[in-house]
């Protein structure tokens, strides 16, 4: 005989498949919700890393592109009564170069300095080109190779630039430096003196030079230095 369901007991069995229908979807659910949780925190967590690594890559290319130039200034000056150093010193002040004197290893004397008698020594040289190679001291700069701009200074004598700074031109080699010359004299101009060096020294970018007087101003020179933009 087959056994008989009331329809309480019919009831009460389709309430419990449903109760475990409607369970075991809100686990499904709850699980869905986990999973997608974890996808999200899990791809933010990604996105963050991959920032982090474009900012640290940028941040090291732009270290690798920055180029710190160190190259140095010098000024080179031949100084007969004291006019041209004080120039120099201004403009080694200006830019915050070093300052290398050329010294003969003769000195002049004021009356080997004075031009208007034709038997003083600088009218014999002027006479004779053959007494125009003047001894220097030293023709030797520290660290030369490091230098990158170079001011030469000098007094005019004659139209052109003071001889013993020719001495110190014919000796050292300017490959690859900026060369500005400067000058001073009561009345003449630069003239050609800054092209004869640059000839002689055949090396090196000269630009053009600048005529100091003796009453030029700190300010002048400085003037002049900072409009070279250096």
């Amino acid at each position: 005989m087959k056994n008989k369901i009331s329809r309480r007991q019919f009831l009460q069995a389709a309430g419990a498949s449903a109760a475990a229908l409607l369970l075991a979807s809100c686990s499904g659910n709850s699980a869905s919700s986990v999973s997608s949780s974890s996808v999200a925190s899990s791809a933010a967590a990604s996105v963050a890393a991959s920032s982090e690594a474009a900012s640290s890559a940028a941040a090291s290319s732009e270290a690798t592109s920055t180029v710190t130039t160190t190259g140095k200034t010098l000024v080179v000056y031949f100084s007969a009564t004291g006019t041209t150093e004080g120039v120099a010193q201004t403009i080694a002040d200006t830019v915050g170069a070093d300052l290398f004197e050329v010294v003969p290893s003769d000195p002049y004397t004021s009356d080997d300095l004075n031009w208007t008698n034709n038997d003083s020594r600088v009218s014999r040289e002027h006479n004779d080109e053959g007494l125009r190679a003047v001894a220097l001291e030293s023709t030797d700069v520290d660290g030369w190779d490091d230098y990158d701009t170079v001011f030469i200074g000098y007094p005019i004598w004659w139209g052109i630039a003071a001889w013993p700074m020719s001495s110190f031109v014919a000796v050292n080699d300017f490959t690859g430096k900026t060369v500005i010359p400067f000058c001073t004299s009561t009345s003449s101009g630069i003239g050609q003196s800054g092209d004869l060096l640059a000839e002689l020294a055949d090396a090196g970018t000269w630009l053009d030079g600048q005529r100091f007087s003796r009453g030029s101003s700190e300010a002048d020179i400085a003037s002049w230095v900072n409009g070279l933009n250096l």
